[in-house]
């Protein structure tokens, strides 16, 4: 159990929203079967993304080219990209200058169902995932499946997906930052399986209470 959902639930109880990014459990069994925050869908033309401070889903940018995410897209709650995860990413590219990008670890959730709107959350299975660097800060992309989707559910491991979902999963993170005459600095440089996909949240679960021990100790008195 997260050591700061006690603490926040006496706080916000039911009198307020939940901030997804803090007060909403990533599950009890994690990483195998996470919480994830729906920020988008496939029919969204535009790019959401939750504020960090309030919580609530903002419009983050129209998107300038014809690009639609290929799959339910959002994070993982109390999670943190920072040391931890970027010193697997610089052991697994043999490099020494990645950072973390300091967000929740994102994630892209498949399912046969039709979803029509973000602002929701769902449990999923972490399949894989594709190491992608933006500059030098890693920025980690997990695939998932619904749990118990009717389609999807039986798959284990990336390698169950079929290449043509990974395909227009790579195509749209590699160029869903793409403005008009600037070309973005965004690399996959491996596409992994389950196991290392444990490992990221693992570490991002790690990063987190790292950072946010502090929320932890003031909640408590609260």
């Amino acid at each position: 159990m997260s050591k700061i959902m006690d603490p926040i639930g006496r706080l916000m109880g039911l009198r307020y929203k939940s901030h997804p990014w803090h007060g909403i459990e990533i599950g009890p069994d994690a990483p195998e079967i996470v919480t994830c925050f729906i920020e988008m869908v496939p029919t969204d033309t535009v790019k959401y993304e939750v504020d960090k401070v309030s919580g609530y889903l903002r419009l983050d940018r129209p998107q300038k080219f014809s690009n639609v995410v290929p799959a339910l897209y959002g994070f993982i709650p109390q999670t943190f990209c920072a040391n931890s995860v970027a010193e697997f990413c610089n052991q697994k590219t043999e490099r020494t200058d990645i950072k973390g990008d300091r967000d929740p670890i994102d994630i892209c959730v498949l399912t046969e169902k039709d979803i029509t709107h973000g602002d929701i959350v769902v449990m999923a299975r972490p399949i894989g995932g594709f190491r992608m660097i933006d500059g030098t800060e890693a920025d980690d992309k997990l695939v998932a499946v619904l749990n118990d989707d009717a389609v999807y559910g039986n798959y284990k491991d990336i390698t169950d997906c079929p290449q043509l979902v990974l395909d227009r999963l790579r195509h749209y993170f590699l160029t869903y930052k793409d403005l008009p005459g600037k070309e973005s600095n965004v690399e996959i440089t491996h596409v992994y399986g389950i196991e290392e996909a444990h490992e990221v949240i693992r570490r991002s679960m790690d990063d987190y209470h790292h950072k946010f021990d502090n929320l932890d100790i003031f909640l408590s008195e609260v």
